[in-house]
């Protein structure tokens, strides 16, 4: 299923689905960041998803985090609420989510970098190495204030 994604974008349709998503920003023991390449827009981001029922949001960082990359992964904080009313994402089956999301802090316990039917690429990348990627700015925002201790973000 493909999405378009909105940010800031006066010409974004109306959401019409409410859906909690969690990420998980896990850092390795030299401060490299998880990312994983996108299958459905081409671009980096944090291993994250939709919850599902009878788990916890924290699960399902840790659960999504490990399908998209194959890396199994530790809570080890919070990062913050991302709730942008101006961040819509359009897929093509007529969903339209207004963002929301919990990410998490984590870090990696096991797994080796894989891809998948949702990620083409999955790679660990040092943050002065990060503006070389295509990355969305609502994963740009929460992955800049995990970098300058500017959290939690309860926005």
């Amino acid at each position: 299923m493909g999405r378009i994604e909105y940010y800031h974008d006066p010409k974004a349709p109306k959401p019409n689905s409410p859906v909690v998503a969690c990420n998980l920003l896990v850092t390795d023991e030299s401060g490299a960041i998880l990312l994983q390449r996108r299958r459905d827009t081409g671009q980096w981001a944090l291993p994250g998803g939709a919850m599902d029922f009878g788990e916890t949001a924290a699960q399902c960082a840790i659960r999504e985090c490990e399908e998209e990359t194959g890396i199994t992964a530790e809570i080890t904080g919070f990062l913050g609420i991302y709730s942008n009313p101006n961040h819509i994402v359009a897929y093509t089956d007529g969903e339209i989510r207004q963002q929301y999301e919990n990410c998490y802090i984590g870090k990696p316990i096991g797994g080796e970098p894989t891809i998948n039917e949702e990620a083409d690429g999955v790679i660990w990348v040092a943050p002065k190495d990060l503006d070389r990627y295509d990355i969305h700015p609502s994963m740009r925002q929460q992955i800049g204030d995990y970098l300058s201790g500017n959290y939690p973000y309860l926005g």
